[in-house]
């Protein structure tokens, strides 16, 4: 699958989606879906919302970022997703990707994250990504587990104790990895 931008979809009731490359125009509406992820506490590392440079460090210095609007309504209120794919490591490495997902609360269980995920995938691999590894997939999110292994990802292992809840216990984290080369 060639990945042409933008990409126009269709998700599981209906509701049409447009998935387009992020820009300036997209740092507010990202901003404040991200705040909603984050105070979920169930699926970032961080604790509270990241200060406006850690902000554009995280979601765009040298990241592709990808934002899923609702083409009925603006661009500045219209953000129902996002991803964004960086190179996982430097160098001699750099053709091992990473990924980061959100999904608005009311927009999951529609396929919206089975669309990003399966868009990052295919635009990995026309940017010359030969696999994807997510670093921190937290133990107890079983949905997006569960989604990255329909999309072909494997558990490489778990780290222990790697994420702090906001109840203030512990759970793991898993990492997962999934060639993008075809054998």
């Amino acid at each position: 699958m060639n990945l042409t931008f933008p990409v126009d979809a269709t998700l599981k009731d209906g509701s049409p989606v447009q998935l387009l490359p992020a820009d300036e125009r997209d740092i507010e509406p990202l901003q404040r879906l991200y705040r909603v992820i984050v105070d979920e506490g169930n699926s970032y590392p961080h604790d509270r919302f990241p200060e406006q440079d850690d902000f554009l460090n995280y979601w765009f210095l040298g990241k592709r970022t990808v934002a899923a609007y609702t083409p009925d309504r603006d661009r500045a209120t219209g953000m129902v997703g996002a991803f964004y794919l960086k190179p996982n490591w430097p160098g001699r490495a750099g053709h091992v990707a990473n990924a980061g997902f959100i999904v608005a609360p009311d927009w999951r269980n529609n396929g919206l994250g089975r669309l990003l995920g399966e868009a990052m995938l295919a635009y990995a691999k026309q940017l010359g990504y030969r696999s994807v590894i997510f670093n921190l997939v937290f133990s107890d999110n079983v949905i997006a587990r569960h989604l990255w292994e329909k999309l072909g990802f494997k558990e490489l292992g778990a780290i222990p104790g790697a994420v702090r809840k906001n109840d203030g216990s512990y759970q793991d984290a898993m990492m997962m990895f999934r060639s993008l080369i075809e054998r």
